[in-house]
């Protein structure tokens, strides 16, 4: 019996088989869950790719289903958990994987993002959690666990980061909010802050490849993390283990987040 033994959620935002989506969601499956899946609506329908790209991995490991969700359209979210409700009847947890930011402004200047590209951050980003957790609070049975995906550049600067930065800050403040409205029902929302991993989201990020560099050198632990520590860490706060947290940003970034100055050996090697 796993931890998640008759257990059933939805996830949203498996790009490929980097995400840190799909970590969680292998762990959720070792664990005996049942899930159903999203993927971006394909601009051609005669040419499905991302349905395809996510379809290898999920129906390999039992999916209950597979639905397009452009998190921009009201219908699509009212669709994806119409569609929940019938197979599921009640969901136990939901994770969101979910951002975006046009190239040109994530590249710029935080303060040069043009208003179209922080009116659609914003939208996919930050309020597609909003979006999710209203329509979730309908189907969640008690105890119902809501997860999202932050990084520390929502609390600290870090360059490149930029505009996703501002996005991830009002993330985490969107978590405490649906934590303190949704608590009175019985069901929790918190969020996982992972160190620098290769996915297709950071590929886009400046000065990403500096920052995989930096953290075996300054986080406590001398090492970055892995895929499958986030993974295990995302199950955890998913299921009734960890049933007295809410609210949370929890960091999975060996310690690097609490570091305020570079270790003693690192600036002796700077002098």
């Amino acid at each position: 019996m796993g931890m998640f033994s008759g257990k059933k959620g939805l996830v949203f935002g498996i790009a490929n088989d980097h995400s840190i989506a799909w970590a969680i969601t292998q762990c959720l499956k070792n664990e005996g869950a049942e899930m159903g899946f999203t993927h971006l609506p394909d601009k051609d329908p005669t040419m499905p790719k991302m349905e395809r790209r996510v379809k290898k991995l999920v129906e390999p490991i039992g999916a209950k289903f597979l639905v397009p969700c452009n998190v921009q359209d009201d219908a699509n979210l009212d669709h994806v958990f119409a569609v929940a409700k019938e197979q599921f009847g009640t969901i136990d947890f939901v994770l969101h994987s979910v951002a975006y930011a046009p190239i040109d402004d994530l590249k710029g200047l935080t303060v040069a993002c043009s208003r179209d590209g922080f009116k659609v951050s914003m939208e996919i980003s930050v309020y597609s959690l909003l979006a999710i957790v209203n329509r979730a609070r309908g189907i969640l049975a008690p105890g119902g666990s809501i997860l999202t995906l932050t990084y520390l550049g929502g609390e600290k600067v870090i360059p490149g980061y930029n505009i996703m930065g501002v996005c991830k800050a009002a993330l985490e403040s969107s978590v405490t909010y649906a934590a303190h409205e949704l608590g009175p029902l019985g069901f929790r929302v918190n969020a996982l802050s992972a160190g620098p991993l290769k996915t297709l989201s950071s590929s886009a990020v400046g000065d990403f490849d500096q920052m995989m560099k930096l953290y075996p050198a300054m986080s406590p632990m001398r090492r970055n993390i892995s895929m499958e520590e986030v993974g295990k860490t995302g199950a955890f706060l998913l299921s009734d283990h960890s049933s007295g947290i809410t609210g949370e940003t929890v960091h999975v970034d060996a310690g690097f987040h609490v570091m305020g100055a570079p270790p003693t050996e690192m600036k002796a090697g700077a002098s």
